[in-house]
């Protein structure tokens, strides 16, 4: 059985707008007169789409200058040479600690029901490298990402791949309820704008007792050292984004986790206590901390594997 994808078009960046005599007719209330300019819902929706189409343009091309259009989808996340190798290096750690921890087990108790292929959602998928592993090894896996373009967006998965491509945003998910057997966000959930509504919604379409991971997202011990981290990526923006910086600062992203951030995003939403599996990285990675605390610097974070189950 297909998975099956809602037939309507989810923009990004869109929302719902509030329901509101003014909303339900189309029409302004009206003003008094110390009432500022109403600024219509379709005007809002129309502006926040523009500033997620000009993000989404300008991650592609900052991507492209980072070397990321090199790497071919199928290969990842086993990159041996290149600028890029050393940062694949820790995603493929990563990602062996998900195949054996969670894709396999999960893999192992669908067989024993008998149930079918195992279905898989990659949120935030990127090329869809995750996906197509998942589906190489007999899964049934869509991918999901906001981006298909041919960098390293859904537009450059792997040829003849036999996933699904969906480009949506995570946190409106164009999908039925209880479809996936495993949801994974793959080195995306700090781009979530809205932390509880990406977890709400990655919980609605997850199967009873399915694993909810969080795959290579920022996580620091204490709040103040993720913050720090946000303010010298924005100290640094200019350097580093040149030109496209105003365009990539402009969405209001988490940026980073902690185990409080998750749990206090959780509460509400009928998921289990998250579980931290610690991942062993490469040496120099592991070290990190060691040298941040003899230069007197701030903690820096770890990727780690994160996992939740729908209650």
């Amino acid at each position: 059985m297909p998975i099956e994808v809602h037939s309507e078009e989810w923009g990004v960046g869109s929302s719902r707008a509030r329901d509101t005599a003014a909303s339900r007719t189309g029409s302004p209330s009206p003003l008094t007169p110390h009432s500022p300019p109403v600024e219509r819902a379709d005007d809002r929706e129309s502006r926040d789409a523009d500033v997620h189409r000009r993000f989404r343009t300008e991650y592609a091309r900052h991507r492209a200058t980072e070397g990321y259009s090199a790497v071919e989808a199928s290969a990842l996340p086993y990159v041996t040479s290149g600028p890029l190798a050393r940062q694949w290096s820790v995603r493929a750690r990563s990602w062996e600690a998900f195949y054996h921890r969670v894709l396999r087990p999960a893999q192992q108790r669908a067989d024993v029901r008998a149930a079918g292929p195992l279905r898989v959602l990659d949120l935030g998928a990127g090329n869809g490298w995750l996906a197509h592993r998942a589906a190489v090894g007999g899964a049934e896996a869509l991918a999901l990402d906001v981006r298909d373009d041919r960098v390293d967006g859904l537009g450059a998965a792997p040829p003849r791949s036999p996933i699904e491509r969906v480009v949506a945003s995570f946190d409106a998910i164009p999908v039925r309820d209880d479809a996936f057997d495993v949801v994974v966000f793959n080195a995306s959930l700090h781009y979530a704008e809205n932390l509880r509504l990406a977890l709400r919604e990655a919980r609605r379409v997850a199967r009873r007792g399915a694993p909810i991971v969080v795959l290579d997202s920022p996580f620091y011990r204490r709040a103040a050292d993720g913050d720090v981290m946000v303010r010298e990526k924005r100290r640094n923006a200019e350097h580093q984004f040149g030109d496209r910086m105003d365009a990539l600062l402009a969405l209001d992203f988490v940026e980073y986790l902690t185990r409080e951030r998750l749990a206090d995003a959780t509460r509400g939403v009928a998921l289990g206590l998250w579980r931290r599996h610690r991942v062993r990285y490469p040496l120099w990675y592991e070290l990190r901390g060691v040298r941040a605390r003899l230069r007197g610097e701030r903690t820096p974070s770890r990727f780690d594997l994160w996992e939740s189950v729908a209650a």
